[in-house]
This record gives structure tokens, C-alpha cells and sequence, in this order.
């Protein structure tokens, strides 16, 4: 006699797989679509983060956290590559400003000279610079590590940049700011279809025989790339007036008078606020006016909406993954702000290696969250024309003879 196992009800293990096909991420599309403010604000946090410290290691893994969330995350829109060109410029920060501590001198004194240049005699109006003598192995690396921090702020906006779709951002700025913003996100969206216009371009020349490269080849080049980039210009023009850009509604002379008074008032309280919280004397009277500050400039930016009467079409949502997106960006700033000073700015002078702190690197680490909550960019599809000539080719080679360019048989 054989007993046949009965299975038993597994609830843990189906409320475990319910649990986690509800966290997985969905597919992005129109209406789930990740706002374009919590990319911003996640990059100001990374970006916050990356200025309080001086850590190369630490930095390094804020370049690595914002590169991982890009390449998992960024679409196939022409703005969307744009990480590279901020990875490269950084790169180009790092060597300029380490150029000019080798050629011009540092404030940081050391004692591992590296090696002596020629050095130039000076005026003496131009007392306290020099051009050349010895080079020392601490201002190199103290250059080199400005210079790193300075990259890696860049770095983080242009993840932002890659991530955030400019024209979805336009519809949540404020009416005071439309105009501004409108032309931000044309100079955005021309400026890879400018690029990609000369790429194309110089591959037609050189699939004609003709140079690429000289003066005569960028000559021949640039004049249609700017010529298409100037009716584009118009077209875009005539649309934006048949549609009425620009024109603003009227408003009473007092309300422009407070708006204006709020808006400078607000960014003048911005300025004295930020002031008071960077120096060490002003830490009473600096939250305070930075608070006061922002109050006054929102007003007056509500204000200035006003002139510019507008409606918007299906607005963007903040849900429950753009308040996480966000929150990883403030954690990973608030990790940072809250570590000891000494692990975050290695000493120089003496030169010693940095050292790796585990909880602003584990802080750090928060900003990879948007990997795993954002939504998933929507595959690739292949155009229409390349899709029906797919499907032509595979007609013929499966169910049919070949067609040639008449459109007759191959056999024929």
C-alpha cells in the first residue's frame, strides 16, 4: 500500500512571493512614472553630501552610487546621455585644478618635494603669486582631492540631468519661472539633436570619399548642421506664438510692486541665512533668515505666477517611490552631516593615505535606493520602418521568394 504525501499550505512562502511581486518596480510608462523633482532633490543630496567631505574613497563611492542608479535607471531619450560628458568634465576639473597648483603655487605647504620648476620673476604689484618653483607632493594631492569634490558636485547633477526628463520638470515649476524654464529645456533637447546632426554629417563624408577632419571638412559640415538648427529654431518659434507663449495676463501695479519686493527680499535672506550657517559666528541668526528667506521668495514666486496664466495637462503625481527616491538623497546628506570632521577630510600635512569610514560609507550607500523602488525604463522599441523590414525579410527568407527593388521576384 502507497501512501502518497500530502502537501501542505505554504501561506509564508505565497505571502512572501505576493510581497515581493507588489515591491518590485513597475514598468515605467505615462501614468506611474517617476517625478522629475525627486531626481533633483536625490541628486542635491548626494551632491550635499559630496561637499562635506574631502574624502577621496568617499567620494568615489558617491560617483559609483550615482553611476550604478544612471545606468539602471536612464532611458533612451537623447537627453538621457548625458552622464558622460559630466563624468569626462570632472575628470577635466580634477586635471585643471592640479595644473594650476603645479604652475601657480599652493596655499598648502609640504616637505616631499616631487620635482622644481623654472620659476618666473614677478612685479611686486603681483605680490603672493608665482609661476613655477618647487612642486610638493602634499598641494598636488590636496589639489587633486578639491578638485575631486568639485567634480563629483558635478557629477551628481549630471545624474540628475540624465534621469529627470526636462519637458515632465517644465510642468512642475512655477508659473513665475515658466518662461525660464521653457528655454532651459529647448537649449536641452536641440543640443543632442545638434550633436547627433554633426555626427551624421561627418559619417556621410566620410562614407563619400570625402576628409573629415581640417578646416575645410568643419566648414562644410557646420553650415548644415547650423542652417537645420536655425529652422528648427523657426518652426519651433511659430509654433510656440500660434499656441501664445508668451503673453501674460494683467495685473494691478501693487501686486507687481510686492512681488518684487518678496522675491529680492526672499533670495537677500537666502544669501544672509546661508552666510550666517557657513560661518561659525552666524550659527544663531542663519536658520532664521534662511527660513525667512524661503518663505518670502515661495511668496513671490506665487505671486509672479500670476502674469502668467496657464493650465496643466495630466500634472505629474508625487507618490509613495518619489518620497523614497527623495529620502535616500536627504539620508545620504543628513549620514554625512552627522559623521566626525576627521574621517571625512584626511590630513595632508603630514601626507597619509585616507582612511575608509564605515558609516558615512554605509550612509553613501542609502543613495542607491532609487535603483530598487524607481521605476523600470520601458525597453527599447525599434522603429516602425526598421520593424516592417524585419518583417519583410523574414516573409521572404520563410514563406516566400525574395523581392528586389521593383518590387518583382528574385526568380523572375
Amino acid at each position: 500500500m502507497t501512501i502518497s504525501p500530502v502537501p501542505l499550505p505554504v501561506p509564508a512562502v505565497a505571502s512572501a512571493r505576493t510581497l515581493a511581486r507588489a515591491l518590485r518596480p513597475p514598468e515605467a510608462s505615462r501614468g506611474n512614472a517617476l517625478h522629475a523633482g525627486a531626481w533633483w532633490l536625490w541628486a542635491l543630496g548626494l551632491a550635499t553630501a559630496a561637499s562635506r567631505t574631502t574624502n577621496p574613497l568617499l567620494l568615489a563611492l558617491v560617483i559609483a552610487v550615482a553611476g550604478y542608479v544612471v545606468a539602471a535607471r536612464r532611458t533612451e531619450a537623447p537627453w538621457a546621455h548625458a552622464f558622460g560628458v559630466f563624468l569626462l568634465l570632472g575628470a577635466l576639473v580634477v586635471v585643471v585644478r592640479v595644473f594650476f597648483a603645479v604652475a601657480l603655487g599652493s596655499p598648502i605647504g609640504g616637505t616631499q618635494v616631487l620635482f622644481t620648476l623654472p620659476e618666473v620673476p614677478l612685479p611686486d604689484w603681483m605680490a603672493g603669486v608665482r609661476l613655477g618653483g618647487r612642486v610638493a607632493a602634499e598641494a598636488v594631492v590636496f589639489a587633486a582631492y578639491d578638485g575631486l569634490k568639485l567634480a563629483t558636485l558635478l557629477i551628481c547633477l549630471g545624474a540628475a540631468n540624465s534621469l529627470a526628463n526636462p519637458a515632465r520638470l517644465l510642468k512642475s515649476l512655477p508659473g513665475a519661472l515658466y518662461e525660464v524654464g521653457v528655454a532651459v529645456v529647448v537649449a536641452m533637447t536641440f543640443s543632442p539633436r545638434l550633436v547627433a546632426d554633426l555626427l551624421r554629417r561627418r559619417e556621410a563624408r566620410r562614407l563619400r570619399g570625402r576628409r573629415d577632419t581640417g578646416v575645410r571638412a568643419v566648414m562644410g559640415v557646420a553650415r548644415p548642421v547650423l542652417e537645420g538648427a536655425l529652422e528648427r529654431s523657426v518652426a519651433l518659434a511659430a509654433a510656440m506664438d500660434a499656441r501664445g507663449y508668451g503673453r501674460t495676463a494683467s495685473v494691478p501695479p501693487a501686486v507687481r510692486h510686492v512681488t518684487t519686493a518678496l522675491t529680492l527680499g526672499g533670495l537677500l535672506g537666502v544669501c544672509a541665512g546661508s552666510y550666517g550657517l557657513l560661518a561659525a559666528e552666524g550659527a544663531a541668526f542663519g536658520m532664521p533668515l534662511l527660513g525667512a528667506g524661503v518663505v518670502a521668495a515661495m511668496g513671490g514666486l506665487w505671486l509672479g505666477g500670476r502674469r502668467s496664466p496657464r493650465t496643466r495637462y495630466r500634472p505629474d503625481r508625487w507618490g509613495v517611490r518619489a518620497w523614497l527616491v527623495s529620502a535616500s538623497g536627504a539620508a545620504v546628506a543628513a549620514g554625512l552631516a552627522a559623521a566626525e570632521p576627521a574621517a571625512l577630510h584626511p590630513p595632508v600635512v603630514p601626507l597619509a593615505a585616507p582612511a575608509f569610514p564605515a558609516w558615512p560609507a554605509v550612509a553613501i550607500l542609502l543613495g542607491l535606493l532609487p535603483a530598487v523602488v524607481a521605476p523600470r525604463p520601458a525597453p527599447a522599441v525599434a522603429d516602425d520602418g526598421a520593424q516592417r523590414r524585419a518583417g519583410r525579410r523574414r516573409v521572404g527568407g520563410e514563406r516566400g521568394p525574395v523581392r528586389g527593388p521593383e518590387g518583382r521576384a528574385g526568380g523572375e
